[in-house]
């Protein structure tokens, strides 16, 4: 931004010192001229004053002096007759103006430029004011002029130089004053952002609106930090206060079905797969809270290597289940993500995957780069889902089996985005469902924002290697 707005004043006094001092410079220049054609002119006329008596009456000793002190300047100066027969002078023109085809005798005042040179010719007119008697011509070197234009234009370069070079420092320093403060915003969002909500910038530089924006920027951080320490507090609540009456009514009900009959031991069975199904329900809420409202800093994950961790983690569970369980990562795949954050993903996926599946499915896990992303998919080959199924999936609740809670699927959409990524969903061919999610090979702006717990959770009802009953 500093940058544009100093090369913006630049070109605006660029442009106007070029509409100034060049048209300037050339009226100042060809004035000069004018003047110099019009002094050559005047000369001529004198010395033709001069050469009338000498010419009229052969009494020439005022015009030798007259001659002999304009050749002592520079000039060329001859005397003609009426006749064209030279009486005075140089009688050789320079070379330059030779080629002027105005030869003696002439009946009015003319001059003439000749490339380095200006011949100002003018007749010899008698006291009488009758006819002509003679042509004085004087040529005369523009070198004087030449070096008074050169001058002039020095400067006039040297004025627009340093004016170009006051207006860069004004423009460079106008540019930083404007820009410093949106700068500093910037990066006290990322900041906020990557969760140092404690982030605040300093009011008081940069012009009226960038205080302003300042001032608005702290209300709003110190308005989402209260609301997250809130939000953090009542986590921790329900984790603390929720867990706790659950574990307790599940040991009354244990209990109780030991010395019942067999009609009341079915429906404490009952009521204990409900107290089980609300215990998921809790831990895949505290989930979802988590990754939207903590931060992990990012780290350096390779997917493959993550992704041949997990699925050999939940081979065991997927044998005993009668589901075939393959990955395909052959090559290293870096990611920038929140350390345990995939694991969490794969862990989500793969416990949705098993519960959509019957003895024979398959589920098939590749990971690798594909462009500027890192990209994971896990494919099944189960009863998949509808087009607006697919389209709610990612919503809480949302849930596509008898008795999940629905936050599988946004738990892994909610870090994903979270990390600077994104998960999809699409039909696998042949029939199933494929997720697909991508994360960013590099560290960029979206990351490094809502995180969660290094423990997985998983919303299914599946066995998994991580019990989601550890989430704190």
């Amino acid at each position: 931004m500093a940058r544009r707005i100093a090369f913006a004043v630049l070109a605006l006094i660029t442009g106007l010192l070029a509409v100034v001092a060049v048209p300037l410079g050339l009226l100042t220049a060809a004035q000069d001229r004018r003047d110099f054609r019009v002094e050559a002119g005047a000369d001529a006329s004198a010395l033709a004053n001069v050469a009338e008596e000498r010419i009229d009456d052969g009494h020439g000793t005022a015009l030798n002096r007259s001659v002999a002190s304009l050749e002592s300047q520079g000039d060329r100066v001859a005397v003609y007759d009426a006749a064209g027969r030279w009486v005075a002078g140089t009688r050789t023109r320079p070379a330059a103006a030779a080629r002027i085809t105005v030869q003696p005798p002439v009946s009015a005042p003319h001059s003439y430029w000749a490339r380095d040179w200006i011949v100002a010719t003018t007749p010899v007119v008698p006291d009488s004011g009758t006819g002509s008697i003679g042509t004085v011509e004087l040529s005369r070197s523009t070198e004087p002029l030449d070096h008074r234009v050169l001058i002039l234009w020095g400067l006039i370069g040297g004025v627009s130089a340093a004016g170009l070079v006051a207006a860069g420092i004004v423009a460079i320093g106008l540019a930083r004053w404007l820009s410093r403060p949106i700068t500093t915003l910037a990066s006290a969002a990322r900041e906020l952002g990557d969760g140092a909500l404690d982030t605040r910038v300093r009011v008081g530089a940069g012009p009226p609106e960038a205080r302003r924006l300042s001032m608005a920027f702290n209300m709003m951080a110190a308005r989402i930090e209260s609301l997250v320490q809130g939000h953090q507090t009542l986590m921790a609540d329900v984790s603390h206060q929720v867990r706790t009456p659950l574990a307790a009514l599940r040991l009354r009900l244990d209990l109780l079905s030991q010395d019942a009959d067999e009609v009341t031991a079915a429906e404490l069975a009952g009521a204990q797969e409900e107290i089980a199904r609300l215990a998921r329900l809790t831990n895949g809420l505290l989930a979802v809270a988590r990754a939207e409202n903590t931060t992990a800093p990012p780290a350096r994950v390779d997917v493959a290597a993550v992704a041949r961790d997990r699925v050999a983690a939940w081979r065991p569970a997927a044998e005993e289940r009668g589901v075939a369980l393959t990955v395909t990562a052959p090559r290293p795949a870096g990611a920038e993500l929140g350390a345990g954050h995939l694991e969490q993903i794969l862990d989500n996926l793969l416990a949705n995957a098993l519960d959509a599946l019957e003895t024979g499915g398959a589920i098939s896990v590749t990971a690798g780069a594909a462009g500027e992303w890192a990209r994971v998919t896990v494919s099944d080959n189960g009863r998949g889902m509808s087009g607006p199924q697919q389209r709610a999936a990612f919503h809480r609740f949302a849930s596509g089996t008898a008795g999940g809670t629905g936050l599988g699927l946004a738990i892994v959409d909610r870090l994903a985005v979270a990390n600077g990524g994104s998960a999809s969903l699409s039909d696998t061919p042949g029939g199933g469902l494929t997720v697909t999610i991508e994360l960013p090979l590099r560290t960029s702006a979206a990351a490094g924002k809502p995180a969660s717990s290094r423990r997985p959770v998983s919303s299914g009802t599946s066995p998994s290697p991580r019990d989601p009953g550890d989430l704190n």
